[in-house]
């Protein structure tokens, strides 16, 4: 006996709501350990710090493959290396976008990785968005902007580093999303293949660009209990964090995942004020997170309206005689929420 298509529907809401919220606590969480880190106790250190987020993801994979949760998966050594390239010089272009822009530039360069990805999605996987799914996007982006964006100054080295940043991080998520799609491989097997990668680069080239970034040396750091708790801390839930953002971008797709990531930004402005006082609660801020949450909201409405967001189908004139009943079905197949 077949499941209805109401309740089929009913637990894929379901799990993409968990795995969303999955995403928001951890993303939220890392944020606040690492504030509490870096912010109270002085240890800049970030790409060192991405480093042993990514060994403690090693570890935790390492116990699941002994487990027996995790099966063997194949992904090439070129396709890895390109991963991994990427990732990394997400990671390290954000810090330095970061230290070379204002806050405002910074959030700027940080909304266009959103662009980037539909260019991407358009370009690579023959994606076509319906009107009001651009128009979503657009309000998203405007609130954000509105709430977020403040100083804005712009130098050259630090133009070159924001376009670094949003490209490799564009590329690093479309990727994600391509590579499990490619070669069947799940959240697990995709950071059981990437996390060594990353772990071993980041520890072994992240002292070198922190001391360029800081111009301190992460070995002679005061390290003390507090501050190595809140390390420890930091790297148990970058591994929810890493997984959260390979199974989301799995579940829906990379431009969907930055879409609902500034609801996180929403989210960490309101905590912000009802834990750190309302000082930085204005009309302007309250105006923008208004005009942001309505954008996701329409974005969410619009893009899993049949023809919201879907996948180009080619097939060619001869098949489409033989196969005539294919085209339909294929097109509900790929279509995105």
């Amino acid at each position: 006996m077949g499941v209805a298509p109401g309740s089929k529907a009913e637990r894929k809401a379901a799990l993409d709501a968990g795995a969303w919220m999955f995403n928001v606590v951890t993303s939220v969480g890392i944020i606040m350990a690492n504030k509490a880190l870096m912010a109270t106790h002085g240890f800049s250190f970030a790409t060192t710090l991405t480093g042993l987020h990514f060994l403690t993801t090693i570890l935790m994979t390492s116990v699941m493959k002994w487990l027996g949760y995790i099966q063997p998966s194949y992904l090439p050594l070129q396709e890895l290396v390109k991963f991994v390239f990427f990732a990394n010089l997400s990671i390290v272009g954000m810090n330095v976008s970061l230290m070379w822009n204002s806050v405002g530039f910074y959030q700027i360069a940080k909304l266009c990785i959103i662009p980037v990805l539909c260019f991407l999605e358009i370009l690579f996987d023959k994606v076509r968005y319906s009107r009001d799914t651009k128009l979503s996007i657009m309000l998203v982006l405007v609130g954000v902007a509105v709430c977020t964006v403040t100083d804005v100054s712009v130098n050259s080295q630090g133009l070159i580093a924001a376009i670094i940043a949003v490209w490799s991080t564009a590329l690093q998520q479309h990727y994600v999303h391509h590579l499990q799609r490619k070669y069947s491989l799940g959240s697990f097997h995709l950071l059981g293949h990437t996390a060594p990668a990353q772990a071993a680069s980041l520890l072994i080239f992240g002292p070198f660009v922190d001391l360029w970034l800081t111009d301190k040396r992460v070995d002679t750091f005061g390290y003390t209990m507090v501050v190595t708790f809140f390390i420890v801390l930091s790297c148990i839930i970058a591994v929810g964090t890493n997984l959260s953002q390979f199974i989301c971008i799995g579940r829906f797709t990379a431009v969907s995942f930055q879409v609902l990531g500034h609801m996180k930004t929403i989210l960490v402005l309101t905590l912000g004020f009802f834990l750190f006082g309302k000082e930085g609660l204005n009309f302007h801020v309250a105006l923008g997170m208004t005009i942001a949450i309505i954008g996701m909201i329409w974005y969410g409405i619009a893009s899993s309206k049949p023809g919201g967001k879907e996948r180009q189908v080619y097939i060619p004139i001869s098949e489409k005689t033989q196969k005539h009943g294919i085209l339909s079905s294929q097109s509900e197949l790929d279509l995105k929420v």
